[in-house]
């Protein structure tokens, strides 16, 4: 897999029309939304002249391609170099689960799909699980059949409707729920499987699942593997 990255931006609730247009207009159809609060003080907002904490949390498979369009949108057309107005960052992808998805993902992109590359020398990874609403505990089931840990779930709104019928052959819902699981490097492709075939695009859940490094922890606990 070649320069996938995973692209997320923290902005003001209140550009959110003015995003989803953006995201259209440079062909990234794919995009989960979700609401969140800031933790700014209220003497800060007054200092920099904010009313108001509320953000919009954006997240979205990118080439390096459109990161870079993006990127340049961001300043010339939604301003976000503007003090408090927003962020983005970018993540490298080390897996996604099965090609139909990892198509789905990065619908309207330029997209060569080649040897899938990994970063060396990373113990732990974290699987994003994005499955429609409700089905958590389905996708939860799915993980612990193969010892995954706990997980953290992030109510959220899709996009790519269109997209998913192309790619996936099934229409998916709009409410999505996502679920965030730190595993270790070792656990992953079992793991993974396990969400793909129990909980995967031809279930109800109509999960997608793909994988992130994790280049260091603090205060994680995991069950150890069986040397131990």
């Amino acid at each position: 897999m070649n320069e996938i990255y995973l692209m997320g931006m923290i902005a003001d609730r209140d550009i959110q029309r003015k995003l989803s247009s953006f995201f259209k207009k440079l062909n990234i159809h794919v995009v989960y939304l979700t609401m969140a609060s800031g933790t700014a003080s209220s003497a800060t907002l007054d200092y920099f002249g904010l009313e108001a904490t509320e953000k919009l949390v954006c997240f979205s498979v990118l080439t390096m391609e459109n990161w870079k369009l993006v990127r340049k949108g961001l300043y010339e057309t939604l301003r976000i170099d503007i003090p408090g107005r927003g962020i983005a960052f970018l993540i490298p992808l080390s897996s996604v689960g099965r090609r139909r998805a990892l198509q789905y993902l990065t619908a309207g992109q330029n997209l060569v799909i080649e040897e899938e590359s990994t970063l060396k020398n990373t113990e732990y990874e974290l699987l994003i699980t994005v499955a429609n609403a409700g089905y958590t505990e389905m996708v939860m089931d799915a993980a612990r059949s193969a010892n995954a840990p706990g997980g953290t779930v992030i109510h959220a709104r899709g996009t790519g409707a269109e997209q998913a019928k192309r790619f996936l052959g099934i229409l998916l819902a709009e409410e999505k729920e996502m679920i965030f699981i730190v595993v270790r490097s070792t656990q992953k492709n079992a793991i993974m499987k396990a969400i793909m075939d129990e909980a995967g695009v031809d279930t109800p859940a109509g999960s997608v699942v793909f994988s992130l490094p994790v280049t260091s922890t603090a205060g994680l606990r995991v069950i150890e593997s069986e040397e131990e």
